[in-house]
């Protein structure tokens, strides 16, 4: 499955980078395969797996903020391999197709 996701401290200053960063790194030393944008962070691997990363990733803001918002948006597609690279790869074969 993939999970895009995105954690945001609330309540601490106006700048939340540095906190983030935290809550990336934490995703990223799971050793899933993951990418960060300006908005989300994608992870992929099974179900608990991800959820426990995100849930770790959360309780690092967590413990940084007194509050804290959590969005995420899943595919979940059984048997599917590398779809965090995958599915980028086929948009792009399309439009240099056109």
């Amino acid at each position: 499955m993939l999970v895009a996701f995105s954690v945001t401290p609330i309540g601490v200053s106006e700048s939340v980078g540095d906190i983030v960063a935290d809550a990336v790194r934490a995703v990223r030393d799971s050793g899933l395969p993951n990418r960060t944008d300006a908005m989300f962070t994608t992870i992929e691997g099974e179900w608990d797996e991800v959820m426990a990363v995100i849930k770790q990733a959360v309780d690092v803001v967590a413990a940084q903020a007194p509050r804290v918002s959590l969005s995420l948006k899943a595919d979940i597609r059984p048997g599917v391999v590398d779809a965090l690279h995958e599915k980028v790869a086929h948009v792009e074969r399309r439009l240099a197709e056109q």
